[in-house]
């Protein structure tokens, strides 16, 4: 199957490619410009699907150095609940010197 398939895409690659060459004589004739194709490698919903990929990874690769290097501490510790709400009781409630 995989060998008829791949023949049909050569063909098919052929017969455009000779509809190509005609459309480009016919145009020369004519006097019009030549459009550019532009072939998509990637479908549009796969490109979504990347750039939400990529925007999870670097958000918590971002939260790994901010935690870790800037804010010295240890880098893994960034997923556990308790320092989420250790900083959640800080945005609430303010540091402990100003609670005093």
């Amino acid at each position: 199957m995989d060998v008829q398939q791949s023949e049909t895409r050569q063909e098919r690659r052929q017969q455009k490619l000779k509809n190509d060459k005609e459309k480009v004589k016919g145009e020369k004739r004519s006097g019009k410009k030549k459009k550019k194709l532009r072939v998509k490698l990637i479908p549009i919903w796969l490109r979504i699907i990347i750039v939400f990929v990529l925007i999870v990874l670097f958000f918590f690769i971002g939260t790994m150095i901010g935690y870790g290097v800037i804010g010295e501490g240890e880098a893994f510790d960034v997923f556990k609940p308790s320092t989420w709400t250790h900083i959640t009781d800080i945005i609430d409630k303010g540091t402990p010197s100003e609670a005093e």
